[in-house]
């Protein structure tokens, strides 16, 4: 297990790590992030999809409707979930999780609300607030699979 705290200058930074993990991620990969309301967890992931298939993509929240979906020519589809919303962590099941963990990649705001259901080996980053309104901090915890990606 990995575990790294990676301090982020602004958003720009946030977009450079999030790019970093979109360029390995393969199908089955998950990528939980935690993080009080405000701290990055969409900002992280409208970068990542961005850089993992179009950086014109529109990238709205899922905040409402819990699930939004983007497919890429011969990619994996990325299922981004926002479950800030979810009524009991069954309810998941109804959003297409285990689809998303079989066939795509998934990106979780507030895996929290899951967490006994999450599977092993996920990439966790819990972002939070930094020394300055424009930082940010981001908390790494990955298992093997991710090692390279953040090895000291």
């Amino acid at each position: 297990m990995v575990r790294r705290v990676i301090n982020l200058a602004n958003e720009a930074a946030t977009a450079r790590l999030a790019a970093r993990v979109a360029g390995v991620a393969r199908t089955g990969d998950t990528v939980g992030l935690a993080g009080p309301l405000g701290s990055g967890k969409t900002a992280f992931a409208r970068a990542f999809i961005r850089a993992f298939g179009n950086s014109d993509e529109e990238v709205p929240s899922p905040t409402f409707t819990l699930v939004e979906t983007y497919r890429f020519a011969g990619r994996p589809t990325i299922w981004h979930f926002d479950l800030y919303r979810l009524d009991t962590p069954d309810d998941v099941y109804e959003l297409g999780i285990e689809e998303a963990w079989a066939e795509g990649i998934s990106l979780i705001e507030w895996p929290e609300r899951i967490a006994a259901l999450l599977p092993p080996g996920r990439l966790d980053i819990v972002l939070a607030p930094g020394d300055a309104p424009e930082r940010r901090r981001a908390t790494v915890s990955a298992g093997a699979r991710w090692r390279e990606l953040f090895h000291d």
